[in-house]
């Protein structure tokens, strides 16, 4: 299928071929009919995509703040490698489209194949002819309403929630600064809810078109005209409500509000301009300044737009979902008309052209939109599964099957299910340079990231159907960095497959899952399985394990984990679906102090102090040694990440941020001041994994290593439950 995308780092826009996206359970594929292109939001993307690297620091100081964070905390080439990955990729466009159902997950019961939906979301409502849309992002479209018009429904959406923070009454009179797309429509918004409204902008057509469509008077924000229509409106008190619909870096729009707004008056923000309040103006007027969240409650919240979650009716009247089903019931109905806001229908296929024409000011608009043409396509549905439990379950080989004949010289063959970040920049960079490695396939559920991996890492083919990777014989290993909640899945298959497969951490969320993935080895014979535990391959860590030498006695280690804060709607913090965050990467220390120690744990005892994701694990080792992981979310930003301390017969390993190591003993070690980047290891595990599948000999890790980190890091649940520890016993 085909979808508009744009290099945010040197600006290119396409339309790219791209692999049609799955669908999954609880929402719906899309095939497009009709969509919107925001002349606002969009444009302004466009247009920060075509400046200079300090011309887009400037515009988006909140990023660069991030990236400052980030060299701080991994260092510059670390953080380097990162920014210009995300930033040299392509990155979708457009929120608002209405199409037809092509296909339903599971789950879904109020739309079938057919039915005509308006869908929302710049992640799920995309310039793309097909889309997959979670079940709280898309509503039917009644009855009679043009596809057309239906496409107006997110952005619709939008200003109604504007609308609404404004808590408008009947006889009131409001101030609509900005009568582009946003404002044209919360003008006719108003006008339906009993409101006289005055408009703003410097575009006589604009105001023009305002009036058209039920504005009382409008004109130039600077004119004497403008104050003198609110005045005679008013009785010279004010506007009861102004809202700000304007985007750019003046400070005008603000201004203009306290100048125009009665004592106690309402300002809702619902553009990005700048907000620079003058502080005499709002506080004399004590002028109630409030922001509109997008397309209403739910937006940003994860569990409401990709699990499906509604808000009560009776808590939340109005969400994402039924602002959306109510815009189009008034336009359905004649009390908003969005056909004058139609400037230009280009055809898809010239989506390039109209954004060119667009951002040049060739093409003067309000509203444009794709019209796209009539095709058909297969997709494919995805599943996941869970269930709880504590054991250590033995690794039992049926006739172990051998590894695959691979003639002399030919290159190992990779494919990948999963092209997040964590793959594009931790590991595919180390494996696309590396000589005797050849990236067969890449296969992804959104297309776009499939696309995007293929052209920057040169795999051969990307697709969205993981059944014919598997069965593709010229495959030799098979790479499965999705979410959590899919790894031991996708695992298992690849495994009955008899694949070799490399599975980021976690290996499974459940013992029921860890289970599953033992029960496919046992069947097939299979046990040609690495798991992302990647620290122990790290040779600052490796090369202090040396020096240390072989430990006598019982040892106690110290793990320091200053894990931080998740940004709020992180995919980490989905709980209910991607387990907890110690359950997601918990296994990374784990494996790392068992490797230190030589040996698996026998016990886990853990406690949250804090009563949040703060947790105390203390592993109990076969001699007597203990390994105590502190896990903190709320450290400082500025402390390093990662530090190790591990003491026995008289002598200290330190481990300072992979970026500093030492060892203390009759003489003391200590590495060289600061290495060239931190080096947690991915490339030597990565070089390891290839060796092994190369070769045919042994894998990195010993399965029953996996299996045992694994089986430890999910009784960390069980032990915070019971308040005691957990013994660890061996399945025999």
């Amino acid at each position: 299928m085909k979808q508009v995308v744009q290099n945010y780092k040197s600006g290119e826009l396409a339309v790219l071929d791209v692999p049609v996206p799955g669908c999954k359970p609880g929402g719906v594929l899309v095939r497009s009919a009709y969509s919107l292109i925001s002349t606002g939001t969009e444009l302004m993307k466009v247009s920060e995509a075509g400046m200079s690297m300090l011309g887009k620091a400037r515009s988006r100081p909140d990023q660069v703040a991030k990236v400052m964070q980030s060299v701080a905390t991994n260092g510059l080439p670390a953080t380097y490698r990162k920014v210009m990955g995300k930033l040299d990729s392509y990155t979708p466009l457009g929120y608002s489209l209405c199409g037809v159902v092509e296909q339903v997950g599971a789950g879904i019961d109020d739309v079938k194949a057919g039915d005509l939906v308006a869908c929302a979301g710049n992640e799920h409502a995309l310039h793309a002819e097909l889309n997959w849309v979670p079940k709280n992002l898309y509503t039917p479209v009644p009855d009679g309403l043009a596809p057309r018009h239906a496409a107006f429904g997110t952005v619709g959406s939008i200003a109604m929630q504007g609308v609404r923070q404004g808590e408008p009454q009947l006889g009131e009179v409001a101030l609509v600064i900005g009568l582009g797309l946003i404002g044209q429509m919360v003008v006719q918004l108003l006008g339906a809810s009993g409101v006289r409204v005055v408009g703003a902008d410097p575009d006589p057509a604009r105001c023009e078109l305002a009036e058209r469509l039920g504005a009382v008077a409008c004109g130039d924000p600077a004119s004497a005209a403008l104050e003198a229509a609110v005045a005679e409106l008013t009785d010279g008190h004010g506007v009861d409500q102004v809202y700000l619909a304007a985007g750019g870096g003046s400070n005008q729009p603000v201004e203009l509000a306290a100048r125009l707004c009665r004592d106690r008056g309402r300002v809702v923000d619902i553009g990005k301009c700048r907000l620079d309040l003058p502080w005499n103006a709002y506080y004399e007027k004590e002028l109630d300044v409030r922001f509109s969240r997008s397309y209403g409650p739910g937006r940003y919240d994860p569990e409401y737009e990709l699990e499906g979650r509604d808000y009560p009716i009776g808590y939340v009247r109005w969400t994402e979902r039924r602002n959306l089903a109510c815009f189009l019931d008034l336009v359905a109905r004649g009390r908003v008309d969005v056909e004058p806001l139609v400037s230009h229908v280009a055809d898809f296929e010239d989506a390039v052209e109209t954004y060119r024409r667009l951002k040049d000011g060739e093409l003067k608009a309000v509203a444009v939109l794709f019209r796209y043409p009539e095709q058909t396509e297969e997709a494919r549905v995805g599943e996941t599964a869970q269930a709880p439990s504590v054991a250590v379950p033995a690794v039992r080989r049926s006739g172990t099957a051998p590894a695959p004949a691979r003639s002399a010289g030919s290159p190992v063959r990779l494919a990948f299910v999963g092209a997040g970040n964590y793959a594009t920049s931790m590991l595919l960079p180390h494996l696309a340079r590396r000589e005797g490695v050849e990236l067969s396939t890449v296969v992804t559920t959104t297309a776009l990231s499939a696309a995007n991996a293929q052209r920057k890492f040169g795999f051969a083919e990307a697709t969205t159907d993981l059944d014919a990777v598997l069965g593709d014989k010229s495959v030799d290993a098979v790479f499965v960095v999705t979410r959590h909640s899919s790894h031991a899945e996708l695992t298992r298959k690849a495994l009955l497959a008899g694949k070799t497969v490399f599975v980021e951490k976690p290996l499974a969320l459940t013992e029921d899952e860890l289970a599953g993935v033992l029960a496919a080895v046992e069947e097939s014979g299979n046990d040609r399985l690495q798991v992302g535990f990647n620290r122990r391959f790290a040779p600052l860590l490796t090369e202090a394990k040396e020096r240390f030498g072989v430990r006598t006695g019982p040892a106690s280690l110290r793990y320091l984990v200053n894990a931080g804060q998740l940004q709020h709607g992180s995919w980490y913090l989905r709980q209910g679906t991607e387990g907890s965050r110690f359950e997601g990467e918990g296994g990374h220390f784990v494996d790392t102090a068992s490797w230190l120690l030589d040996a698996d744990p026998v016990s886990v005892y853990a406690v949250a102090p804090s009563g949040n994701e703060d947790l105390q694990v203390v592993l109990r080792y076969p001699d007597g040694s203990t390994a105590t992981i502190s896990y903190v979310t709320t450290g400082a930003p500025g402390f390093p990440k990662e530090t190790l301390d591990l003491l026995a017969d008289g002598k200290v390993l330190r481990l300072d941020d992979f970026v500093r190591a030492s060892v203390y003993g009759r003489s003391r070690w200590l590495s060289s001041r600061l290495p060239k980047a931190r080096d947690k290891g991915q490339n030597a595990e990565l070089a390891a994994f290839v060796k092994a599948v190369r070769t045919g000999g042994p894998m990195p890790v010993p399965l029953e290593s996996l299996v045992a980190t694994t089986a430890a890091t999910l009784a960390v649940r069980s032990a915070l439950a019971s308040g005691a520890p957990v013994e660890l016993e061996r399945a025999r």
